[in-house]
């Protein structure tokens, strides 16, 4: 395989959709997060796209049962949601990989009418600090973000593609937001990613939050 493959599994019907995006990073929070919304939802596995940027391992699970890693696209049609969960990031110094995948999803999106991308992230921190933190493209969205609760991540940057996915979607005309939850556990953070997930209902205004 030398470009990326998108296994397209179902068609959803969506007039225009908005995306969750979660990657491997501080305390696990972007995966866990996107796991927690994808299954309160109920969301469908549609795609899943395959990169020769990505690394040059297998994941094996508890069976000894091998795959290639891949990043998972899952709907609810219900909500007009796209969540798209990434098993693992390109390697640190691939800096071309980076935009390249992030040109790929953004391709697939837009065919869905994508307008708005909220990433999701953790922040380390050495002291223990509960709290959401946004950074984005759109003064508005950062506006209803506080207005819930959330401060803003000012003066700082964010690696990753948490970051560049929504840098190349603003050249597209697609306001983003990523939500950084702080974390005490740089390699698994429940509680942190929780706080994320509770905090993205509310933003999407999905209602009360259901027990997983």
């Amino acid at each position: 395989m030398d470009k990326v493959y998108i296994r397209v599994i179902l068609q959803p019907s969506l007039k225009e959709s908005i995306m969750v995006a979660g990657f491997p990073g501080a305390g696990g929070v972007g995966i866990s997060a996107a796991n927690l919304l994808a299954k309160s939802l109920d969301a469908e596995l549609f795609a899943e796209l395959y990169s020769p940027s990505l690394p040059d391992y297998t994941p094996v699970d508890s069976d000894g049962l091998c795959s290639l890693l891949k990043y998972r696209f899952f709907v609810s049609a219900e909500y007009g949601l796209i969540i798209l969960i990434g098993e693992e990031q390109p390697p640190l110094d691939d800096i071309p990989a980076y935009y390249e995948i992030c040109g790929d999803i953004l391709d697939f999106v837009e065919k869905f009418n994508c307008t708005t991308i909220f990433t999701l992230d953790g922040i380390p921190l050495t002291y223990p600090q509960r709290a959401i933190y946004v950074a984005g493209t759109s003064k508005k969205l950062i506006i209803d973000c506080i207005e819930m609760g959330a401060r803003i991540y000012a003066g700082e940057r964010i690696a990753g593609l948490s970051g560049l996915l929504l840098g190349l979607a603003k050249l597209r005309g697609i306001e983003g937001v990523c939500i950084l939850s702080t974390v005490v556990d740089p390699v698994s953070d429940e509680e942190a990613a929780s706080n994320a997930y509770r905090f993205l209902r509310r933003l999407l205004r999905l209602g009360l939050e259901k027990t997983i």
